[in-house]
């Protein structure tokens, strides 16, 4: 972080130009954003939007993931609608939703479900196929209750997949609300961006980025790793 400083601050000198501003400058505007109430609040909305569309994306990528895994003729006949959804591009999900379902909070999460469903159900799936057999069959010999065959033999096996999905999933979706909030809302980091875009505020955009980064790192430092750590515990 030091070497990105010094180098961000040597260019920005040499430059000496308003689209680069030094990190001093954009260290003032994040306060001055901070203090004003202006950026908690843009990022709060933001944050919001994150976790219920990142909520209802992982549950249904793992319902479905783990349905078609284990199921071939299912698996079969939806690989090619996966296909046609993971290619479609997101930038047009976005404003169908808003065509067909207008300029409200729920089109705007449901683009942003739309997009990320396919790529969890992609991973999950193959994880889901992964799973042992032999523990399977095992599961099926000491009858045990399906509730235990979830919790004690395919979900430790899925664990990493579903890590995978969780992190690629908020590196996904907080790119997408973005796009969501500059076409068609009225607050949040997106519809800032957009505004500081048009005045061509460099300073206040890297700012903003700063601080949207910085809290997906505090949800990876303070929620995602200890919640790996704990659930590979009986790793040796």
């Amino acid at each position: 972080m030091l070497t990105l400083l010094l180098v961000w601050q040597g260019l920005a000198v040499n430059i000496n130009s308003t689209i680069l501003p030094g990190p001093l400058l954009v260290g003032e505007v994040f306060w001055k954003a901070c203090i004003t109430g202006q950026l908690t609040y843009h990022l709060g909305v933001t944050l919001l939007r994150l976790i219920v569309s990142f909520s209802i994306s992982m549950l249904l990528g793992c319902a479905i993931g783990i349905v078609l895994g284990r199921n071939e003729k299912l698996d079969a006949f939806f690989d090619n609608w996966l296909m046609i959804f993971l290619n479609v591009p997101a930038l047009v999900i976005i404003i169908l939703c808003y065509v067909w379902f207008g300029l409200v909070e729920s089109a705007a999460i449901l683009a942003v479900v739309v997009n990320k469903v396919p790529s969890v159900i992609v991973t999950i799936r193959e994880g889901a196929r992964a799973l042992d057999q032999d523990l399977m069959e095992m599961t099926r010999s000491y009858r045990l209750s399906k509730r235990r065959v979830l919790t004690e033999v395919i979900w430790p096996q899925l664990h990493p997949y579903v890590m995978g999905a969780t992190r690629s999933g908020l590196a996904l979706i907080w790119k997408i609300i973005l796009v969501v909030e500059l076409l068609g809302r009225s607050n949040g980091m997106g519809y800032q961006l957009h505004l500081f875009f048009q005045m061509f505020d460099v300073a206040s955009i890297l700012a903003y980025t700063i601080a949207f980064v910085g809290v997906i790192q505090l949800i990876e430092l303070l929620i995602l790793k200890p919640l790996d750590h704990h659930a590979m515990r009986w790793r040796r």
